[in-house]
C-alpha cells in the first residue's frame, strides 16, 4: 500500500493544500469525501473560527482530515489546544520550527507532517519526530523557499535526504503532474491552487475567476525580505515589485503590506489593492469545477498515464 495512503488513512495520495483564505471546511470536507485529504487552513481563521470549522468538518465527513497550522500564529497554544479537543487526527505544520509542537501533538496521538522548502530544514523536521514532509518547490502559490528550488530539483534531493515519506508539492495540479511526481520519488501529492479555484473554495468568486483567467508569466515571487510569497499581478502586486526594485527595506515592504491585505484580496474580492496568492500552475487550467471531480479527473489521469508509461516499449 501507498506509504502516505497508509499514514494517513486515504485513498488516494492526493492532498489539499491549508490555504489562508481559501481552505474552510466545506472544501476541505468534499476532498476527503472524494478520497484525498481535505485540510482546514488555520493561518486566517480565529480560535473560535477554527473550532467551527473543525466541527463542521466532522459533521461532513466520516473520513480523515487535517488541520494546517503555521507556526507562527499569533494565538497557536489556541489553535492547538482546540486541535487536541476535537480529536484532530492529523495536522500539517508550516512557517516555523516544528520541534515543540511536534511532540505536544504526537504525545495525543496526531500525524504530524511538516512543509519544507530545502534539504536542511527537511532534517530538522526529521529530527523533530515529523511523521511525512511536505517538499514545496518554488512554483507554488503562498508562502515559498527564499532558494527558489523548483519542484523538478527539490523532490529527488529531499527524498534522497530523508527516510520518511516526501509529499510533493508546486506546480502540481493534473495526473501528468502527479505522475512526474512519483518519478521523482514522492508518495503523495499536494495541491493547492486547483483547488483554490473550485466551487467548494471559501475564496472570493472574483479572486476564484481570476486564478482561471492567469497566464503564463501572470505571478511572481516576492516579498522574500519578509517572507516569500508568489503573487498574481494586480496593482498592489506592483507597488511590490517597483519597491522591491528601488531597494527597500523589510520596513518600508511591511508597512507597504499593511493588515488585512491577504483577507482583502482573496476573500473579500478586491482585486485591485488586495494581496492575491497563488501559484505558476494556476495557467494550466481554465474551469471552476467542483472538488470531487478535480480529485477524480486527477487520479484518473495519473493511472491512465502510468499505464502509458508502462506500455513503452524502447
Amino acid at each position: 500500500m501507498n506509504r502516505v495512503c497508509e499514514l494517513l488513512g486515504i485513498r488516494y495520495p492526493i492532498i489539499q493544500a491549508g490555504m489562508v483564505w481559501c481552505s474552510g471546511w466545506e472544501l476541505a470536507s468534499a476532498v476527503s469525501n472524494a478520497g484525498g485529504l481535505g485540510i482546514i487552513g488555520a493561518g486566517s481563521m480565529y480560535p473560535d473560527i477554527l473550532k467551527h470549522h473543525i466541527q463542521k468538518t466532522k459533521a461532513s465527513t466520516s473520513h480523515h482530515f487535517a488541520v494546517n497550522l503555521p507556526l507562527l500564529y499569533p494565538d497557536i497554544n489556541q489553535h492547538v489546544e482546540t486541535i487536541i479537543k476535537e480529536k484532530v487526527p492529523i495536522v500539517f505544520t508550516s512557517a516555523g520550527n516544528p520541534a515543540i509542537w511536534t511532540k505536544i501533538l504526537k504525545a495525543e496521538g496526531i500525524k504530524v507532517i511538516h512543509v519544507i522548502a530545502n534539504s536542511k530544514f527537511a532534517l530538522k523536521a526529521v529530527e523533530a519526530g515529523v511523521d511525512a514532509v511536505v517538499a514545496e518547490g518554488f512554483e507554488a502559490g503562498g508562502h515559498n523557499g527564499k532558494e527558489e528550488t523548483t519542484t523538478l530539483c527539490l523532490i529527488p534531493k529531499i527524498v534522497d535526504t530523508v527516510d520518511i515519506p516526501v509529499i510533493a508539492a508546486g506546480g502540481i495540479s493534473s495526473g501528468k503532474s502527479m505522475l512526474a511526481a512519483f518519478a521523482l520519488g514522492a508518495q503523495a501529492v499536494q495541491i493547492g491552487s486547483r483547488f483554490a479555484a473550485s466551487e467548494e473554495s471559501s475564496a472570493h468568486p472574483s479572486f476564484k475567476q481570476k486564478i482561471i483567467e492567469a497566464k503564463e508569466g501572470s505571478t511572481k515571487l516576492s516579498m522574500k525580505a519578509i517572507t516569500p510569497v508568489r503573487l498574481l499581478e494586480n496593482d498592489f502586486a506592483h507597488q511590490v515589485f517597483e519597491a522591491e526594485q528601488q531597494g527597500l527595506g523589510k520596513e518600508k515592504l511591511i508597512e507597504l503590506l499593511g493588515k488585512g491585505r491577504a483577507k482583502r484580496g482573496m476573500f473579500e474580492g478586491d482585486l485591485i489593492n488586495g494581496e492575491l496568492e497563488i501559484g505558476q500552475v494556476a495557467a494550466n487550467f481554465h474551469q471552476i469545477l467542483p472538488a470531487k471531480q478535480i480529485v477524480e479527473e486527477i487520479w484518473t489521469e495519473f493511472m491512465q498515464e502510468k499505464d502509458k508509461l508502462t506500455n513503452l516499449n524502447f
